[in-house]
């Protein structure tokens, strides 16, 4: 997107955050580099790969490497109402929407996943802010070989193809739709970011009219969970004459049911870029359109306005009969400028000090682009307070903006909550941690990162009320090894449920209320509220329950807290009765604290757990189907399985063995490295909406008896040899399956007949295609099954067809080779190459390099129309196939 000063008319294309966020000498921001140490990848952890048009088009999800591992399943929970009595700020609308475009745990290109073995990755937090999330950075196409990817090298010098269609983490769209908030892709083209990538391939029509493309677009959301697309169309052009298809094509985008947003980056006349800065009859027709009516559902504008352009945007909007505070999103360059900002969001307050449009931002992970302090566990505390400054206005959680400048996020959007219904549960977990625990014991010391099983973040960060509450401050405790904030002087104790607590702590000097949680919920005659707690000082004051009923907004309700019971730990458990407010509705829900008649000087109490119940029993039953799909002991990875539940029944499963957490999610599926267990028993756990937990289902493993560690090693003969350490006796079954699950895939299968014990199996007439494939040994007896996977030889190729070019005199024009593991193409005039400009300004190459030669450079002028052309094509595994364009006459 666009990132010019203020005021100058830009020709250039906009960078994409592959640009924006990759680190140049003396930039302010980088890439998420690979992560080191234990925290690096796994030999075969799933990572999320981008799309071209062409292979878009042919997706299918039984073919797409590890689509079914990385499917976000927690549907969109439905917000809340309106509810201004309860809002920080009662006069923000409610209506008005926020956007942020960011980059999912930061800008990684080989390493997106939905969970890791990091603490230190970015990690987004202030979902009450946001109504849509979109997922901005680049991927790779899928297949592109890691070794293309030099991490030292600045943005110019990465030599391989994007995707113009980027998923978003589904880690990230199950947070999102845990919160009510859109998660959306992105389809993003240029001039230089996406190679020879036009939006033009996704315009092409079906004998019915219709776009094959759209149809695929939607098919893929819905596989993956996610809700929508932000068109970031940004080429120099898009032809007049397919202006009217574009649109088109957005409307059929709404058909199939997605949330769309389009860039401000169109003339809808012309065709031409134009960044118009605000909401015009030059830019409209792509979302309310007079011949067509609706189109795109909003617009996110470009950044170069002022007070009279948002003012003009929100009038032309409401002729037309759009809602400027849900369809017309104000631009903010967050990654760019980040709280030095050049355009001011008190500009977008009307005459009446309220917002007149929706706000959106792109790059607001900047909080995290410090290399240094992303990577440093012992850095996060100022990352931490870096994004709540960017949300709230104030680092500390005060409320005041610290330079009067840059006021947050949250004075133009007023906070959100799908907390609704009866029960509600948190563990204060705000998805990574230095440590897991479980029931208040320590069931892990490994680091971890996974948004996927963050609970609703507090609503408020930080709202304390009263008198008492100036000396007091709040923080998420991580543990022992966390380095909190140099302003907090706490015992840091860890979680009792996750990997964090929250701590208040400070000088308790009278009373206080500490508001924690936006909500909806309903009180029945059962209803009843359970909080764990901890801390060398929570006996010394009077604790309570604070809650705000709905028929009441002005009256905080104090409920005391009377009796605990020890939980494990240190902690105590107090279960407080609300069922004298039955038929009322919780609006907000916090603690309130008492000094009592002395001042308390260290006060500490930390919140481990808090829930609502509503007298039912909403215990999940066992889970079923628990298995091991591929034990990888070579690489230390497991696959399990598992029937999934309704979310309506089950909010997430935990994975132990033999008491140690692997991981969690919600899915049917968790892939875990680092596993160096021989023996034992792996447990898994459904945990209920009301944070109750199931009894656990059982998986026994024995790595000690069997074959010991697998491997698979493939040859260009079309064989492929499975080996084991140990000898396996008779009866013994050794399988060799394509990862491709389509009907055709190979899948073959060997008994180990009578004999001396064997210590390997070769599989023929095994495919050539360099596809992957998985090799299991399952002995006789005892021994667990054990895994290795693989990738076939890869000695075939797809001449490149004629009918993919056109060739004329002495014009030639080609189109980019649909092969799925295509890497160049060289075309010979009369026996001599034939040179192509190539991106970001880095002069010709005498071939075709995917995702590097421009678009424009495809189109040639040859020296002679009788000149003999040949292309020869070759792909990732180096194998060349030719075609004679043109024979030539001499």
């Amino acid at each position: 997107m666009v990132r010019a000063a203020p005021g100058r008319r830009s020709v250039l294309a906009a960078v994409t955050v592959t640009v924006a966020l990759i680190a140049a000498p003396m930039a302010s921001a980088s890439d998420t580099l690979p992560w080191e140490g234990t925290s690096a990848k796994g030999a075969n952890q799933p990572y999320q790969h981008g799309y071209s048009a062409a292979t878009l088009l042919d997706w299918d999800p039984s073919t797409d490497t590890d689509a079914s591992r990385l499917r976000a399943r927690i549907p969109l929970q439905k917000r809340a109402g309106a509810d201004p009595a309860t809002q920080r700020n009662p006069n923000l609308p409610a209506e008005t929407q926020m956007l942020t475009l960011a980059g999912d745990y930061g800008n990684a290109f080989f390493e997106s996943h939905p969970y890791t073995m990091e603490f230190s990755q970015y990690l987004f937090n202030y979902w009450q802010y946001t109504d849509a999330y979109a997922s901005w950075h680049g991927m790779p196409t899928e297949g592109v070989p890691e070794k293309y990817y030099d991490p030292t090298a600045e943005w110019t010098q990465k030599w391989f193809e994007f995707g113009a269609m980027n998923l978003p983490n589904s880690g990230y769209t199950n947070a999102a739709h845990r919160n009510g908030v859109r998660s959306l892709g992105t389809v993003f083209f240029s001039d230089n970011d996406r190679g020879a990538q036009s939006y033009s391939e996704l315009l092409v029509r079906d004998k019915d009219g219709g776009f094959p493309a759209a149809r695929k677009l939607a098919e893929v959301a819905r596989y993956y969970g996610f809700d929508g697309y932000f068109f970031n169309q940004e080429q120099s052009r898009v032809a007049p004459e397919d202006v009217d298809d574009y649109m088109d094509f957005l409307a059929a985008l709404r058909a199939e049911g997605l949330y769309v947003q389009w860039y401000d980056s169109v003339d809808a006349k012309t065709g031409d870029r134009l960044y118009e800065n605000e909401f015009t009859q030059r830019n409209a027709p792509f979302i309310q359109n007079a011949d067509r009516g609706p189109l795109a559902d909003s617009i996110f504008l470009n950044y170069w306005w002022n007070h009279q352009k948002l003012t003009d945007s929100a009038a032309h909007a409401k002729s037309l009969g759009v809602n400027p505070r849900t369809q017309v999103f104000a631009g903010v360059e967050a990654g760019q400028y980040q709280f030095d900002q050049p355009y001011d969001l008190q500009d977008n307050l009307g005459a009446d000090g309220k917002p007149m449009n929706a706000v959106a931002t792109l790059g607001a992970d900047f909080v995290s682009s410090d290399y240094a302090d992303k990577t440093d566990d012992d850095k996060q505390s100022t990352v931490f307070d870096r994004e709540r400054r960017w949300w709230t206005g104030s680092s500390t959680g005060s409320g005041t903006a610290p330079d009067g400048k840059w006021q947050g996020i949250s004075s133009q959007i007023a906070e959100r909550t799908a907390i609704t219904g009866s029960t509600f549960a948190t563990t204060f977990n705000t998805g990574h941690g230095l440590g897991y625990w479980r029931d208040g014991a320590q069931a892990s010391a490994a680091e971890w990162g996974n948004i996927g099983i963050q609970d609703t973040p507090v609503t408020w960060q930080w709202w304390l009320k009263g008198d008492g509450a100036d000396g007091l401050q709040v923080d998420y405790d991580y543990g022992p090894d966390y380095v909190s904030a140099d302003r907090f002087h706490y015992q840091h104790l860890g979680a009792y449920e996750g990997g964090s607590s929250l701590a208040v702590s400070g000088k308790l000097a009278g009373d206080a209320v500490l508001r924690l949680y936006k909500t909806d919920l309903k009180v029945k005659d059962g209803s009843k509220v359970k909080l764990t707690y901890a801390g060398p000082s929570a006996d010394k004051a009077g604790l309570s329950v604070a809650l705000v009923l709905k028929s009441d907004p002005d009256k905080t309700v104090r409920v005391p807290i009377e009796d605990s019971k020890a939980a494990g730990g240190g902690w105590r458990t107090a279960t407080v009765d609300l069922s004298k407010y039955a038929g009322e509705t919780v609006s907000t829900l916090g603690l309130g604290l008492a000094s009592g008649a002395e001042p308390i000087d260290d006060f500490q109490i930390n919140l481990g757990a808090l829930s609502v119940t509503d007298g039912a029993d909403h215990t999940p039953a066992a889970p079923t189907g628990f298995h091991i799909d591929q034990a990888l002991t070579s690489t230390d990875e497991l696959f399990l399985g598992w029937d999934l539940a309704d979310y309506k029944d089950v909010v997430r499963y935990d994975v132990y063995a033999d008491g140690k957490y692997l991981g969690g999610v919600y899915d049917d599926n968790l892939y875990v490295k680092k596993f160096t267990g021989t023996k034992g028993t792996l447990q898994l756990v459904a945990v209920g909406k009301d944070g109750s937990k199931s009894e656990p289902a059982t998986v026994k493993y024995d790595f000690t008896h069997g074959p010991g560690d697998v491997t698979a090693k493939a040859s260009a003969d079309g064989t492929v040899t499975v080996s084991w350490d140990r000898p396996i006796a008779a009866g013994a079954e050794i399988t060799l399956a394509a990862e491709d699950e389509g009907p055709a895939a190979y899948r073959r299968r060997i008994v180990l007949a009578p004999g001396p014990g064997a210590t390997s199996a070769t599989f023929r007439d095994a495919p050539v295609d360099g596809g992957d494939f998985v090799a299991k040994v399952s002995p006789t007896g005892t021994g667990t099954t054990v895994a290795a996977t693989g990738s076939f030889a890869d000695t075939e190729i797809e001449p490149y067809p004629k009918s993919a070019v056109e060739l004329s005199g002495t014009s030639l024009r080609l189109t980019e080779p649909t092969l799925a593991d295509w890497h160049t193409l060289t075309v010979y005039e009369n026996g001599k190459p034939i040179p192509f400009d190539t991106t970001y300004s880095q002069g010709e190459r005498d071939m075709v390099i995917r995702g590097r030669t421009t678009l424009d450079a495809l189109s040639v002028t040859l020296s002679n129309a009788e000149s003999e052309v040949t292309a020869v094509i070759e792909d990732y595994a180096g194998n060349q196939a030719e075609t004679v364009l043109r024979e030539g006459t001499g």
